[in-house]
């Protein structure tokens, strides 16, 4: 699974930290099989405690126009509000809202970078927005909100 290795006491078991490449010791989830398939999508934490995300853009994440595709935006926006907000959501969570803006293009080779912050954490829903740039050159912005998970009966 491209430059992923297991860590050596994970907090969850799904997390995975690279040991090297371009993204050593950026984390990623592998338990979503579609971002699996498109990514890999990277977060860290930033010496302030914001958390910022990355992916490098390739061939597979294009358009028939040759930029990002704007679901490969989404699903990425969706993978960094879950990385934002972790905290806040303290386990799983589900989207009940989603609004974004294309605001100009990705391409191929480019990093493309994502931060953001949890706006509102109240007792079920949590309110999330973020943006993504290609170093100065802002190309998304977007806000959502979460459900945190129920607690599972018998958990």
């Amino acid at each position: 699974m491209h430059e992923l290795t297991k860590t050596a006491a994970p907090p969850r078991p799904e997390l995975h930290v690279a040991t090297e490449g371009e993204f050593k010791g950026w984390q990623t989830w592998i338990r979503d099989s579609f971002e699996n398939h498109i990514g890999p999508f990277w977060h860290r934490l930033e010496a302030d405690g914001s958390v910022r995300c990355a992916f490098r853009v390739e061939k597979k994440h294009l358009n028939g126009s040759g930029n990002v595709h704007g679901g490969c935006f989404m699903a990425f926006a969706d993978y960094c509000l879950f990385a934002i907000g972790r905290n806040a959501l303290n386990g799983r969570g589900v989207t009940v809202n989603f609004a974004c803006e294309f605001l100009d293009a990705g391409h191929e080779g480019e990093l493309i970078e994502c931060t953001g912050e949890v706006s509102r954490a109240g007792g079920s829903l949590i309110f999330l927005r973020g943006q993504m740039a290609s170093g100065e050159r802002l190309l998304f912005t977007f806000s959502r909100a979460k459900r945190k998970s129920l607690p599972q009966p018998n958990a």
